[in-house]
C-alpha cells in the first residue's frame, strides 16, 4: 500500500514539472495608444502569416496566422 501511494505521488510530481507552460502573453496595449502586431512564418521574418491592430478608438482587428515570430509595435496616439 505504502509502495503505491509513494509511486502516485511520483508521477504525479513527474507530471507537474513536465506540465509545458501556455504561451507568453504579450504586453497589453496601453490606453491611447495603437499597438500592430505583424506574425511570419520563421525567426528570419521571411513571409507575413498573420497581423493584429488596435486602434486608437478601442477597435481590433486581427487576420492570418499567430505563431510565435512577430514583431510589436506601439505609438502613441495624437
Amino acid at each position: 500500500m505504502i509502495r503505491r501511494t509513494l509511486i502516485a505521488a511520483a508521477l504525479a510530481a513527474t507530471a507537474l514539472v513536465t506540465l509545458p507552460a501556455g504561451p507568453a502573453q504579450a504586453r497589453a496595449c496601453a490606453l491611447g495608444s495603437r499597438c500592430v502586431t505583424t506574425y511570419y512564418s520563421d525567426g528570419i521574418g521571411s513571409q507575413v502569416v498573420g497581423g493584429s491592430v488596435e486602434g486608437c478608438d478601442g477597435s481590433s482587428y486581427a487576420w492570418g496566422v499567430r505563431t510565435i515570430y512577430k514583431d510589436w509595435s506601439e505609438t502613441p496616439c495624437s
